[in-house]
């Protein structure tokens, strides 16, 4: 029974708290790691195990009796998972799949392996190891591990900016002449069933690389919506995904598709699902790691969604500002509940629902207004 079932998520943002809301329809027991003990997720579950992710005997600790454990997060410790899988506990998605996906030029590597076509990039040592790289400026500088949000992402003009890069192990990338901004989101379970939502279409901060919002569905072709969706679905089985990943891609001018990224866990291109379509994101994790028919993933509703970013002109008047956005019709807001202060961080998100894009982004305009 599922309600028997001990699940464990490690990671307690708010792609966690939203994991853990969907759990609770279907009677699920959560337990969170964070080493964050105000993490969005701490206030809704009675299992809160304060502990490192990445520490091999925190979550060697935390997996002990678990029946489940999955992830909101790529930066977690590999050896506790394989222990821990082991020793009998599932884990979604596989250790191996989610130590290819940790590092960036390894994911490439991986994809080319199995004919996906990707941005062209080189593994650079660190900040002196670019100079024998200036031969291929610009470029699109990316460090290897941990990078999220726009953090760990920058653009090489030319070889002076070598000065203020990264020193640290990264992938130097072409710049890519790029039409759109797309996301897939794939779902597979363990019985080899692979479900895909509609293409949505991304527009990023050109100066922090950070998503600002996104529409659903992608206003593309739809030979382009077909080639998209097999890429993913080709991607999921070569990774043997159990869970759900989300495949970031570029539409190049003359229409080739490029994968950018993949990330092996909810994901902020998929947060319009919870409204705009008949079964979540998380709701789908959830049915993939625990065997489950997978749900229909179609939209019923077309939708925009944008991300609210801290900044002091949000936090001076928060309140009347979160009131005049309760007061929009079809506009749903998230607010994650996130504890202390730090300008251009994720403390909540919007999606507006309606018959006709052209109103959903009238709408989307007054949103950016009552905020900024």
């Amino acid at each position: 029974m599922l309600e028997n079932l001990k699940i464990g998520i490690l990671g307690g943002g708010q792609l966690g708290s939203m994991l853990i809301r969907h759990a609770v329809d279907f009677g699920l027991s959560i337990s969170v790691l964070d080493k964050d003990t105000n993490a969005p997720c701490v206030r809704y579950t009675s299992s809160f195990f304060p502990g490192d992710p990445k520490s091999y005997e925190a979550v060697l600790e935390f997996g002990k009796g678990l029946d489940v454990i999955t992830i909101e997060m790529e930066a977690v410790n590999i050896d506790a998972l394989q222990q821990l899988a082991k020793q009998g506990v599932k884990v979604f998605p596989a250790p191996d799949t989610i130590k290819i996906i940790q590092d960036k030029y390894t994911q490439k590597q991986f994809l080319l392996s199995h004919n996906i076509p990707v941005v062209p990039g080189v593994a650079v040592d660190g900040k002196s190891d670019l100079h024998n790289y200036e031969n291929k400026l610009p470029g699109c500088l990316k460090k290897r591990r941990d990078g999220y949000d726009g953090y760990g992402v920058m653009v090489l003009k030319t070889s002076a900016d070598i000065a203020t890069a990264f020193d640290a192990p990264s992938v130097l990338e072409e710049l890519v002449d790029i039409k759109h901004e797309i996301a897939v989101i794939v779902a597979r379970n363990e019985h080899g069933a692979v479900k895909c939502y509609d293409p949505v279409m991304m527009e990023f901060s050109e100066e922090k690389f950070v998503l600002e919002s996104q529409i659903a569905p992608a206003l593309i072709d739809e030979a382009i919506v077909k080639e998209a969706t097999s890429l993913a679905e080709k991607i999921a089985d070569a990774l043997q995904l159990v869970g759900i990943l989300a495949v970031e891609m570029f539409i190049t001018k003359d229409n080739r598709i490029l994968v950018n990224e993949l990330a092996p866990r909810p994901h902020n291109s998929g947060h319009h699902t919870i409204e705009a379509s008949t079964t979540s994101q998380y709701e789908q994790l959830l049915r993939a790691i625990l065997g489950l028919p997978l749900g229909d993933t179609s939209l019923h509703l077309p939708s925009l969604m944008m991300n609210i970013l801290e900044t002091e002109a949000l936090n001076s008047n928060r309140q009347e500002k979160l009131q005049r956005l309760l007061d929009l019709p079809g506009v749903h807001l998230h607010w994650y509940g996130k504890k202390g202060g730090r300008p251009g961080r994720k403390v909540g998100h919007i999606t507006i629902t309606g018959n006709t894009m052209e109103n959903i982004v009238s709408k989307a305009e007054t949103v950016r207004e009552i905020l900024n």
